[in-house]
């Protein structure tokens, strides 16, 4: 894929994007389990680095995610750098602190356009201390 740097954030695939990664962390915040796997490409290639655990294809991810505890999910994005290049491929990167944390959490995504929508490729959570 060679992309130009006139590709390089066009408005409307970062708007695009903005808008499924504000889904993505509303449904995050309120564990709306069903978005979240709707978000995350069912697929075995698909991969999580979680702050405790390594998730390996889709099915892992979803079944992380249903065993998770939906306490002290709430958070603030302290930074955050959406990069889109082209019109199918992006990456998001946000730096956050949980409520009632003075731990700090990275976390980053990469996106891919599919035939079924923007879908997350692959992700990384991790915290200081």
């Amino acid at each position: 894929m060679t992309v130009s740097m006139n590709e390089i954030n066009l408005p409307d695939v970062l708007a695009e994007v903005n808008a499924v990664f504000d889904a993505y962390e509303r449904a995050l915040t309120t564990n709306d389990v069903p978005v979240l796997d709707r978000l995350f490409w069912e697929s075995e290639h698909t991969l999580r680095y979680g702050a405790t655990e390594n998730l390996y294809g889709y099915a892992a991810i979803q079944a992380f995610r249903q065993g998770r505890p939906a306490n002290n999910l709430e958070r603030e994005i302290t930074a955050r750098s959406v990069t889109t290049f082209g019109r199918d491929f992006a990456v998001a990167n946000v730096e956050f602190r949980r409520t009632g944390s003075t731990r700090i959490g990275r976390q980053s995504q990469t996106w891919v356009r599919l035939p079924e929508g923007w879908k997350v490729v692959a992700a990384h959570v991790s915290l200081t201390g």
